[in-house]
């Protein structure tokens, strides 16, 4: 697979791809490009996919900048910071997501309220 990168409201951010769950990245892989308009909550994003997977060592507490597939909604979730369910500052899902790769958000700085997200292979 090429590189990825998540673009949101024009904003590239560079993806390093995980092998934590081969089978979700596949699927996303296949679906790519993936664009919409996402809904933000806490300091996290979220869009819908068309893709249809299984929990695959899914789990609620992520890293900062975790790209990750909520099974139970079929959506992507780019997390940056602290949402509704952390108990911290560190990111945590509603309920578990499979983790498929990372986006460098040290300098991710987004406005309030949802985005246009799009992942898409880098040429």
């Amino acid at each position: 697979m090429e590189a990825l990168r998540v673009v949101v409201d024009g904003t590239p951010l560079p993806v390093e791809l995980t092998d934590e769950c081969p089978e979700t990245r596949a699927a996303i892989e296949r679906a790519l490009p993936i664009e919409g308009e996402a809904t933000r909550w806490g300091e996290e994003l979220y869009v819908g996919t068309g893709v249809d997977v299984p929990a695959e060592n899914a789990r609620a507490e992520v890293e900062r900048g975790s790209l990750a597939y909520w099974p139970r909604g079929n959506v992507v979730c780019l997390f940056w910071g602290p949402t509704p369910a952390s108990t911290g500052d560190e990111p945590r899902a509603t309920s578990p997501v499979n983790v498929f790769g990372r986006a460098d958000v040290s300098e991710f700085r987004p406005d309030a309220g949802g985005a246009t997200l799009r992942i898409e292979t880098v040429e």
